[in-house]
């Protein structure tokens, strides 16, 4: 086994591989462009707002049929948790939500091996402020030379365009 000499010790060839294309796609994987991004994105919320007035109506006989205040944290840390859940859902389970089928993407892992629950957590609360500071989040796989959102950088994911769809029944 060949060793290449570090600062702190010895690492094999083949850590030193995996650390240096981590963060690079499989080259036969071409990354989504922003607009289908963005699609997704908008099929996507409208289902999230689907799943939210579902949420909220769950909610209700507990208030006693009485609205809630548009400012109780409560309220919207609840409709938090319903956000990640179905995006965590749909990503761990075939890398895919349903906007993402329909524009024919794919969640993939820049590392080896499935996704994790961390990467997902990481990928969802980053997507937050890249989409809040004016969409500078998703504006900068313009300019990033592997095209990775800030949330695909910090998650070590990206999206991916698929040349078919691998849930299409024949």
């Amino acid at each position: 086994m060949q060793f290449i000499a570090q600062e702190q010790g010895l690492v094999t060839v083949t850590q030193v591989c995996v650390t240096i294309c981590m963060l690079t796609p499989s080259p036969e994987l071409k990354p989504a462009s922003l607009f289908k991004r963005l699609a997704a994105l908008f099929y996507d919320s409208l289902l999230l707002l689907a799943l939210w007035f579902i949420g909220i109506a769950l909610l209700l006989p507990f208030t006693g049929g009485t609205a809630f205040s548009a400012n109780n944290p409560l309220i919207t840390t609840y409709l938090l948790f319903i956000s990640f859940f179905f995006y965590g859902w749909f990503w761990m389970h075939g890398g895919q939500t349903l906007g993402m089928r329909a524009w024919k993407l794919r969640l993939h892992n820049l590392r080896p091996g499935p996704f994790s629950w961390w990467q997902i957590l990481l990928r969802f609360l980053v997507a937050i402020p890249s989409g809040l500071l004016f969409g500078l989040g998703y504006l900068w796989q313009l300019v990033d030379r592997k095209s990775l959102s800030w949330h695909d950088r910090y998650s070590e994911t990206t999206v991916v365009q698929l040349s078919d769809n691998p849930h299409k029944r024949r």
